[in-house]
């Protein structure tokens, strides 16, 4: 494992931190595989209840790596632009709470990374940019085009990304971009809470959970339906389904 990446788990929490802060842990292909590694680990690790992505140092992420930004054929192009979608892959068809530790700022894959996590957790102060255009690469990159205007809208998600405008934490707050805004002196606190809920919460009625969110936002209504038809089924035969009931009625009496 390299050192541009760290991880700690503590209660079932893991917490996988972007380790670049010299480089506003702008992601190199070294970083980019190292974290797959680490989430196809943890999607499959049953210590593991919850995620948390953090970077290291004042930023979260800066995005990718502007240096390797040279020249290569088309071919080349679309397999490494591919590859960079790997962990966003990874961290949406996961089944267990991704979160992530947004500080500083949060810029280009940095903010698909984060785009693709269940929940954002951001300090005040902290900023927000799809930047691609700045470069004049499309506004689209590492997820940005599919999750940004399904969690903003069109109209918020055009602006971010043909503008390439930094957003304030109070506004990406506001337009639902952050799940949590919290000072920072909170962020630590704030994240362990929401993510130590998860691991002592119900696991597969929270993977059917994600999983139909997830699925909603490609799928008609009926088949959605259809869906949610089986995962509460699946649930409602449960054991923690019963002991959830039974301590609900307990503390009626």
């Amino acid at each position: 494992m390299t050192d541009k990446l760290k991880t700690d788990r503590t209660d079932g929490v893991l917490t996988i931190t972007l380790n670049r802060p010299d480089r506003l842990n702008a992601i190199d292909i070294e970083m980019l595989d190292a974290l797959i590694e680490a989430l196809e680990a943890a999607g499959k690790d049953d210590e593991t209840g919850a995620l948390v992505l953090a970077g290291a140092g004042r930023v979260f992420c800066a995005g990718a790596d502007i240096g390797q930004m040279i020249d290569r054929t088309p071919a080349d192009w679309e397999q490494i632009v591919d590859h960079y979608l790997d962990p966003v892959r990874l961290i949406a068809n996961m089944e267990k709470p991704v979160i992530a530790r947004c500080h500083g700022d949060v810029v280009g894959g940095g903010l698909g990374l984060a785009l693709a996590c269940d929940f954002r957790v951001g300090a005040a102060g902290s900023r927000y940019c799809a930047p691609f255009v700045n470069i004049g690469l499309a506004g689209c990159d590492m997820s940005c085009g599919y999750f940004l205007p399904r969690l903003v809208g069109l109209g918020r998600a055009t602006d971010m990304m043909m503008t390439a405008r930094f957003v304030a934490a109070e506004e990406a707050h506001e337009m639902g971009l952050l799940s949590r805004l919290v000072p920072e002196a909170k962020l630590d606190e704030t994240v362990m809470q929401l993510a130590g809920s998860f691991v002592t919460g119900p696991a597969r009625a929270l993977a059917f959970t994600k999983n139909a969110i997830r699925r909603s936002l490609d799928r008609d209504m009926e088949n959605e339906f259809d869906y949610e038809i089986f995962a509460q089924v699946q649930c409602l035969q449960s054991e923690a389904h019963r002991e959830r009931v039974a301590a609900f009625f307990a503390k009626q009496h």
